[in-house]
This record gives C-alpha cells, sequence and structure tokens, in this order.
C-alpha cells in the first residue's frame, strides 16, 4: 500500500513508515501513549519529561546568514550566524535520520486575524510534540484545511538526532537554527517544545514588521462589555500569563500578539503557562485546563493516583502545560481585541527597587521597551538556579531577530497616535533585596491592574521619583498606602537608595552599551544614575 506523504518529498522525506496529518487530539494523545512518550494524569492531561532540556537553550540557537537576509539582523550574542552550508549538512543529516519513521504533519496558522496571518508547516518526529504545536498554533477549519495551500514556513523538529559539534557547527548536540531566506528551521537535540513555540514567535518578529504591523511578546486580555483592550509585557516568570488570565475579562491571548492599525490579534489558538506551585484558588483557570488535551511537561506524577504534584520541582521549576486557549472559560474567539487603551510592563525586580506599579510617558515607554528589564528566574533557562538581574530588549530579546529600534519605533508611534497609557508593575520583591525582602502578593498586584485598567489611577496624585524617572501613585484602591512607595517598606532607608543607585547605574550601562545611537529624548526618559 503506498504512504500518502502530504508533501514530505520536497523536503527529502521519501520513505516514512507513516505519515499522520493534522491528527485530532485524541488520535495524537493515543498515539504518544502506544510509543510510550508519556502517561495519563488523574484529568487526562498527557505527561511528558522532555529529559535534559527543560528549557530553551539559547546558546544553541541561530540564524542563516544569507545575503538576501544579512542587513536586516541585529547580529550579537542572541542573533547567532551560521553559515548556509553548516545548515545544509545538519539538514541533510535531520532528514537522513527521519527516514523509515513515522512522521507526524500540523499545517496550522499564526494570526487570528485573517488579513495578518502566516501558515506554518510543523514536522514531527514525536506525537506528543504534533499535540502540542496543534494545541498552541491556530488550528484551521476543515475548509481552510482543504484549501490551505503553500505554507509560509516549514519547521522540522526531530528531538531524537543529536548534532555533532566539532563537526556541524554548533555548541552542543541541541540546535535551533533559522532559515529566513529558505523559510525553513530546523530544531533538534532537544525535547522541549516551546523551541517549537518561540520559533514561531521568531518568524513572525521578522515578517510582521515588513507589513507594518509590531509583533510583541506580551499577552492581552479586554473587557467584556466596552470592549477596552489591555496589553502585558513580560519574560517568563513575571506573571505574564497569570495576570492576564482573569476571570472578569476576555482573554485574548497569553503570550504572542501582532499590533496592526485595525487592532490586535493573537499569534496562536493555544497557551503553554507555568505549572510550579500552581493552586486552584490562585488560578483556577490554568488548574482546570490541565485536562484530557492538553500536555504536561516535567511534572512529577504519582505512579499510582496519576495525581500531579506542582510543588515538586526535581526536574525544574519550569514545569509547564500546553492547552488550547478554548479551555479558558473566558477566552475571546477569535483571539481579536481593539486598539490597546492600556500598556502593562511587567518585571520581577529582585532587588526591590522599583515601586509595585508607576506610570510612564512616551518617551518612558519606548526606553524601558527597548530595556526590558527584570530578574530571569529559576528554570525558565538551563542553569538559572536563582534570580538572575537581566535587561532583555522589547521584553522578548531572545526572539528578535531585528534591530530593537525597529520595534520601539513602531511602538512609540502607536502609542502617540492612540493616546494608550502605559504602566510599569514590578511583581518581584519590595522591603528589601530577594533573600531579604518579600515578594509582592498576588492580591495586590491584580487590585494595582485592575485600578489601571479601570481608569482609576488616572485623577490621583502622583509623586516623580528623581532617581527611577517615574511618576509613582500614591493611592490605589485595596492597597496599603505605605506599599505604593518602595522607599516606605525598607528599614534602611540609604540602603534603598543604595541599590536605586546602583540599579539606575545598570540601566545606564545597559543602555549606553546596547543603544548608542538612540536619540537623546528616549535616553532622557530612563533611570538617574549620579555618582
Amino acid at each position: 500500500m503506498k504512504i500518502k506523504t502530504y508533501g514530505l518529498k520536497k523536503l527529502g522525506i521519501i520513505n516514512p513508515t507513516a505519515v499522520y496529518h493534522n491528527l485530532s487530539p485524541t488520535d495524537l494523545i493515543e498515539r504518544a501513549l502506544i510509543r510510550g512518550e508519556g502517561i495519563l494524569s488523574d484529568t487526562g492531561a498527557l505527561v511528558v519529561t522532555t529529559g535534559k532540556y527543560t528549557g530553551r537553550s539559547p546558546d544553541d540557537k541561530f540564524i542563516v546568514d544569507t545575503p538576501g537576509i544579512h542587513d536586516y539582523i541585529s547580529w550579537g550574542k542572541v542573533n547567532k550566524p551560521i553559515s548556509k552550508e553548516k545548515f545544509d549538512l545538519i539538514y541533510g543529516k535531520i532528514i537522513s535520520y527521519l527516514q523509515n519513521r513515522e512522521i507526524f504533519i500540523f499545517d496550522g496558522i499564526a494570526g487570528a486575524d485573517p488579513s495578518c496571518r502566516k501558515k506554518f508547516r510543523i514536522v514531527n518526529e514525536l506525537a506528543s510534540q504534533n499535540l502540542f504545536i496543534h494545541q498552541l498554533l491556530i488550528r484551521p477549519t476543515e475548509d481552510e484545511l482543504s484549501n490551505y495551500g503553500k505554507e509560509d514556513f516549514t519547521i522540522i523538529a526531530a528531538p531524537g538526532f543529536k548534532c555533532n559539534p566539532s563537526t556541524d557547527g554548533v555548541n552542543s548536540e541541541a540546535a535551533i537554527i533559522i532559515n529566513y531566506e529558505d523559510k525553513k528551521a530546523l530544531i533538534c537535540g532537544t525535547q522541549y517544545s516551546g523551541e517549537i513555540k518561540k520559533t514561531v514567535f521568531c518568524v513572525m518578529n521578522f515578517l510582521l514588521p515588513q507589513m507594518n504591523i509590531l509583533p510583541m511578546h506580551c499577552s492581552a486580555n479586554m473587557d467584556p462589555i466596552t470592549g477596552a483592550t489591555a496589553v502585558f509585557f513580560g519574560l517568563s516568570g513575571t506573571g505574564k500569563t497569570t495576570l492576564s488570565t482573569d476571570s472578569k475579562r476576555l482573554l485574548i491571548g497569553d503570550d504572542e500578539h501582532g499590533w496592526s492599525d485595525h487592532g490586535i490579534f493573537n499569534f496562536e489558538g493555544g497557551c503553554y503557562a507555568k505549572c510550579i506551585n500552581l493552586k486552584e484558588k490562585n488560578e483556577p483557570e490554568i488548574y482546570h485546563a490541565i485536562k484530557f488535551g492538553s500536555l504536561v511537561e516535567n511534572v512529577i506524577i504519582d505512579p499510582i493516583t496519576r495525581k500531579l504534584d506542582f510543588a515538586d520541582k526535581t526536574l525544574t521549576e519550569n514545569t509547564r502545560v500546553g492547552y488550547p486557549i478554548n479551555f479558558i472559560t473566558n477566552a475571546r474567539m477569535p483571539g481579536i481585541g481593539r486598539i490597546p487603551n492600556v500598556i502593562i510592563f511587567l518585571t520581577a525586580d529582585a532587588s526591590g527597587v522599583l515601586p509595585p506599579i508607576s506610570r510612564l510617558t512616551q518617551e518612558g515607554a519606548m526606553y524601558h521597551f527597548l530595556t526590558g528589564f527584570t530578574s530571569k528566574l529559576a528554570g525558565t533557562e538551563r542553569g538559572i538556579t536563582e534570580p538572575q538581574p537581566t535587561f532583555s530588549t522589547c521584553f522578548g530579546e531572545p526572539f528578535m531577530p531585528m534591530n530593537p529600534g525597529v520595534y520601539a519605533e513602531m511602538l512609540g508611534e502607536k502609542i502617540a497616535k492612540y493616546n494608550s497609557k502605559v504602566y510599569l508593575v514590578n511583581t518581584g520583591w519590595f522591603g528589601g533585596p530577594y533573600g531579604i525582602g518579600e515578594r509582592i502578593k498576588l492580591k495586590y498586584t491584580r487590585a494595582m491592574i485592575n485600578a489601571a485598567l479601570n481608569g482609576q489611577l488616572d485623577n490621583v496624585e502622583y509623586r516623580h521619583d528623581d532617581i527611577l524617572n517615574v511618576d509613582i501613585p500614591q493611592s490605589c484602591p485595596d492597597i496599603p498606602d505605605e506599599l505604593m512607595n518602595p522607599i516606605d517598606t525598607w528599614k534602611d532607608e540609604e540602603a534603598y537608595l543604595t541599590y536605586a543607585r546602583k540599579l539606575a547605574k545598570q540601566f545606564n550601562e545597559n543602555f549606553s552599551q546596547k543603544y548608542p545611537d538612540i536619540g537623546e529624548h528616549i535616553v532622557n526618559a530612563g533611570p538617574k544614575f549620579e555618582e
């Protein structure tokens, strides 16, 4: 019997033992179980472990340096070049590896707005990873699939193939390589599914600015009555998914969006949420999304009861669950919203210096967008065991291939055009740095964000902080006044000022090193450091 290959031959895969195309979640789960890729929890979720790679591996990510895209890429430690010759070498090895194997294909969509979407073909070695991307991207209808046409980009994920660094020109057995000119990407040596999701994001971040669309590493929600829309920027661990998943608002998406001239739209059709210390009372929407059809990564499971232990970080603190967005009862379908009237920058400041909420000017918004300050939290990347200060351009530097000024200018233009209000929210520490101070309670952060979204911070008294160069509201509904100004929460005022000056210096040094050509009006909107 001749096997239908669904166009795999053009990739070089000419003799698969079987090809499965856009299977249902049920079919994929059945095949994953038969293949021994995971087990079911007591709630019906498929639970897998991903081996030694339990987070993204940024040192193993490369972009193929070709003449057609060379001048568009911001080359450096994040966007590392690899030659087309090395790409072709690794590509050939992966294709050879995939011969005589079962292949899983998902033809999906990135972009809820039909006028802005791109079509992605994902080729998987594992049924569980095909389930993941099936739930994370937008699933085409039967009619859309029958009229799918040619994909805009192909991603091949083969975690079982290991690179040889000495001959392949990479840094380890794992590699994530994007070839923008050939419209292909390779992921090998790592089973962490987030690499597939983020590769889609990297591709969209390259393609959309050419369409005058701002790609954003953010979550988004909207008021179900007024339609007022908000976006939340922040790296993993800052609370982006948790804070945007609010039962009183419609969730547009939890991670990746575009901002066009007629509104915002979700790139995805699913969510990828952290599970560490997950509790029903704190995050009921995410908790109840862990059911049949979702994929759970690296959460310890009781072999007898099949209950998940969300507090157990034996494998990693970066435990994850992927699920379709319609598992959230208040999901906005399709994932399209209006022009955002409020923008929230989330940061987890481990120094305990930044206020729990502050207001930014347009220039201040561009500065902090470019800066993307936070603390890397344990588990989000390999080797991170405690919070580390970091500056991630556009709150998503690992995924932004172009010059950061391109994205910042687009944001500034949109804030000015639509008069969007911008707030910087610290979900990190107060009363002292990590190890001395306390992390701000989730209920307080929610209350401050609700006040910002509802306009309750529009007319309150503000105090300008001369070091941090932000405006701090002096009161907020349901928040003790003494929490609003971080200096008031420290026992030692001089110690606070020392840490504040140190943080301002870090901001200054980072900005001058990374963005020497940015205009003075943006530079002057950042923290002020004086010896």
